[in-house]
């Protein structure tokens, strides 16, 4: 029993040292190619067996033959293992190199193509994870030229809803300081009007510019849907009646939200706007509330004539206005984006759907005390 535990102790001495000089080199050696490290990982290996071999000889006393042998054996098995290392290390060496160079397309905005040559599986996890970071970043990159068209959209129409009354004011203002203006108070009227939409043109902008900039301010209470819903649609008759647009409520639950009441009071009231001025004369707008699994629902549902397929992904996009939505009076294309950012801000969601003869605009809030 003394002698195996004599001969286990020399053959631990001899390959902890060998250990120990492996991984000094592996730490001096840790920038360098993978090739190096596998190769000097292989190194350790041989030569602790090789070191624990020779001191179990040495210390049986065997003949020089022998002692030969098992040199030349283990000599042999070092070779064949340090080719192995060096194999193995080039070949997961280009597959990393491959893999890089498929990387690089991120840098260039191009979609990431996987190397096709079998890997191994770390290489394989992370090719994968790089996949799914193109797929994410192709996602983000559209998202951002979508983005950056419609502020390029926002700017040209904006700039022209500015020029628009802006011109017709400072027409306006020259007749009547030339003293030409046959009706002065019409023309007063009238520029009262057009500085109203000039005022609430801005205030829009200001309102969207605090929400992109994460700055709104909610200051929530406890509200009843039924109190919302009635006061936009008192809010939003007179603009109906000019229109010749009924406004209805066709059911409202007396549900209570935390919402601050300000801004869920200006989003059914874009809302509403919105419906108005795209509902025919003679037409219906409806007003719903109630509640669901997912919360509280405010639904406003117009007779527009539905929104084409491809433009609903837009609805609520800063400065869309649809296809025929050009003129002043169908607003900055700012009301639906701000609809949207203040819903958000109450951790709640915007969408829009066709139905018959129009379109549904639903507001989906947590219920009281979720939020």
């Amino acid at each position: 029993m003394t002698d195996i535990l004599l001969i286990a102790l020399y053959a631990f001495l001899g390959a902890a040292a060998a250990g120990l000089l492996g991984a000094c080199a592996l730490r001096l050696l840790r920038h360098r190619s993978l090739v190096v490290s596998l190769s000097v990982v292989v190194a350790v290996a041989v030569t602790a067996m090789l070191a624990g071999t020779l001191a179990v000889a040495w210390q049986m006393f065997l003949s020089r033959h022998d002692l030969t042998v098992v040199t030349v054996v283990v000599a042999m098995a070092a070779v064949v293992s340090f080719a192995a290392a060096l194999l193995l290390g080039r070949w997961v060496v280009a597959r990393s190199e491959a893999l890089a160079r498929a990387a690089r397309s991120f840098g260039t905005g191009g979609s990431f193509a996987a190397p096709v040559e079998p890997t191994t599986a770390e290489l394989s996890a992370l090719t994968q994870e790089l996949e799914h970071t193109s797929a994410r970043l192709a996602e983000s990159r559209e998202r951002e030229r979508a983005l950056e068209g419609s502020r390029r959209e926002l700017v040209a129409w904006m700039s022209h809803d500015l020029r628009t009354p802006l011109a017709g004011l400072r027409a306006m203002a020259e007749a009547l300081e030339d003293g030409v203006a046959a009706e002065p108070d019409r023309y007063l009227r009238r520029i009262r009007t057009e500085v109203e939409r000039l005022d609430g043109m801005v205030g829009d902008l200001f309102e969207l510019s605090r929400i992109h900039a994460g700055t709104l301010a909610l200051t929530r209470a406890r509200i009843s849907v039924h109190d919302l819903v009635g006061d936009a649609l008192a809010g939003a008759d007179p603009l109906a009646r000019e229109h010749g647009v009924r406004l209805v409520g066709r059911r409202v639950d007396a549900v209570p939200v935390e919402v601050d009441g300000k801004e869920m009071s200006r989003v059914l009231g874009n809302l509403l706007v919105n419906a108005i001025r795209r509902t025919p004369a003679d037409g219906t707008v409806a007003v719903a509330a109630e509640r669901s699994d997912d919360g509280v629902v405010l639904s406003v549902t117009d007779e527009c004539g539905g929104i084409p397929a491809e433009d609903l992904a837009r609805v609520f996009d800063t400065g869309w206005r649809g296809t025929h939505a050009r003129t002043p009076p169908a607003g900055a294309g700012l009301g639906l984006a701000i609809v949207r950012g203040i819903v958000e801000a109450h951790q709640g969601r915007a969408a829009v759907r066709n139905v018959p003869g129009g379109c549904r605009f639903e507001v989906v809030l947590p219920p009281a005390g979720a939020a």
